[in-house]
């Protein structure tokens, strides 16, 4: 069975009011998407769907971890993702994205597919800095040989002295002009 057929939400059976879908994202759902940052993780996804004569509203609540490349030594880390998110469907003539948060699908749509919002939200989700949390004594826990390389590309070359007599000759000429 293919994993994403999970996340297609059959609406058309169901009657007007409130329902709850829980739903997990995990490392298959994100092998599936071809997510380039997420390799694995465990997201719960609780969704709450009012459904309306006109419209479907989902109200999402997130809660989980994901598998990400460290931003300083690409190895992997693993980081939060909390949160809410809210969609609106709206029924009318064909496919169309009216806003961020309203989407429009046909009168004739019998099911909706989640997948590829709880995708977008999850990324959303995720922190901007993804790196890996210190020790206990405020050390950095990322690889060590990866570490000590960005320190020695961060020391920088040593200044040319060609570039120094130039400088020296223009604040030289700045000070005259004065």
């Amino acid at each position: 069975m293919d994993i994403l057929e999970t996340y297609k939400i059959p609406f058309r059976g169901l009657k007007t009011g409130n329902h709850r879908f829980d739903l997990e994202a995990g490392s298959e759902f994100f092998e599936m998407t071809n997510s380039p940052q997420i390799s694995g993780g465990k997201v719960a996804v609780r969704v709450d769907l009012e459904k309306q004569e006109r419209m479907l509203i989902f109200q999402f609540l997130f809660s989980g971890r994901v598998l990400v490349p460290c931003d300083r030594c690409s190895d992997p880390v693993e980081v939060p993702v909390e949160g809410e998110e809210r969609l609106i469907v709206k029924f009318g003539d064909s496919y169309e994205e009216q806003s961020e948060e309203v989407q429009i699908i046909p009168e004739t749509a019998t099911r909706f597919d989640l997948g590829p919002f709880i995708y977008e939200y999850i990324h959303l989700l995720m922190p901007v800095k993804r790196v890996h949390p210190d020790d206990e004594n405020g050390n950095s826990t990322c690889d060590p040989l990866v570490l000590k390389k960005l320190n020695e590309l961060s020391q920088g070359p040593a200044a040319d002295p060609r570039w120094e007599a130039l400088k020296a000759l223009r604040n030289g000429v700045s000070d005259e002009e004065k």
